[in-house]
């Protein structure tokens, strides 16, 4: 296997989680350093803000560790990576943007049980991402993505909803 040789992307996009979360994450450890606290002297009155203040910050770092992106490979043919997943352009049959509205019915019965699925429920859009390789089980992906049409214009395949 060779080595990924790395290029500028041409597009990229990390899935950060909603900023409300971060209040509400501190403003819950704070609570419960309070209640461990509870007007102890000494250690134990710092102690529960020091051990717990880290966790939902590495909590809310380690569930927006996630990034999507378009770069071109060795070959210069666009591809999608997703973590250590990729996915060459040249794969792709046919693409369209899965709005909100549609991401329960597209993740529910109608989801096929061999599909890529790479989900944040904090995501409202979804990319699907029909493939077109018979070495491949996998008959489409489906990626959540706050700029679907942004990775279908960068990966140079045409929205199948507007076809």
């Amino acid at each position: 296997m060779e080595p990924q040789q790395q290029t500028t992307p041409l597009y990229s996009e990390r899935l950060w989680v909603p900023l409300w979360w971060w209040p509400v994450g501190l403003a819950v450890t704070g609570l419960l350093a309070a209640e461990i606290h509870m007007g102890a002297p000494g250690i134990r009155a710092w102690l529960p803000y020091v051990l717990l203040f880290p966790i939902p910050v590495w909590v809310l770092l380690w569930m927006s560790r996630h990034r999507v992106e378009v770069a071109r490979d060795s070959a210069g043919t666009p591809e999608l990576r997703i973590d250590t997943a990729h996915l060459p352009a040249t794969f792709v049959k046919r693409a369209a943007g899965v709005p909100t509205s549609a991401k329960s019915a597209a993740l529910g019965r109608q989801l096929d049980p061999a599909a890529y699925v790479q989900h944040r429920a904090w995501i409202g859009p979804m990319l699907l991402l029909v493939l077109d390789d018979p070495d491949d089980p996998t008959p489409y992906w489906l990626v959540s993505t706050r700029r679907p049409e942004r990775i279908m214009e960068a990966l140079g395949v045409q929205n199948a909803a507007t076809q």
